[in-house]
């Protein structure tokens, strides 16, 4: 499995936690740093983002590929706009959570949110 990081880094512990979800091995972890430039277009800057994820479009397409968001709402709409339009489908994504009680602050692996499985429910409600 592929796990593209396109936020902060992630640690030993979290990829462990992850692991053990999907009691699957993520194969490659694809650290793609996020910094847009607020005073810029954003879809040129995902653009330029996106060419530098090193999938081919087979990739895109037939392997197993979880997603860690940026934090940045506006960002992470547009790039699972994108992502959607290559795989095809939506993925899965990390959800972190900080650890009660902490100090300091650390975040732990909450759960894997498989999106095409929210998709596909909520268009039995349409």
């Amino acid at each position: 499995m592929f796990l593209l990081n396109f936020s902060h880094p992630l640690l030993p512990e979290q990829l462990a936690g992850i692991e053990e979800i999907l009691s699957q091995r993520v194969a490659e972890l694809i650290a793609l740093p996020v910094q847009f430039d607020n005073q810029q277009p954003f879809p040129p800057q995902l653009e330029a983002l996106m060419a530098s994820v090193p999938l081919t479009a087979e990739q895109w397409q037939t392997e197993p590929i979880l997603v860690n968001l940026p934090s940045l709402n506006f960002i992470a709409a547009l790039l699972l706009a994108e992502l959607h339009g290559r795989m095809g489908y939506f993925p899965a994504i990390i959800r972190l959570r900080s650890v009660e009680g902490s100090t300091p602050t650390r975040y732990e692996v909450a759960e894997i949110l498989n999106l095409e499985t929210v998709r596909g429910a909520a268009r039995k409600k349409r």
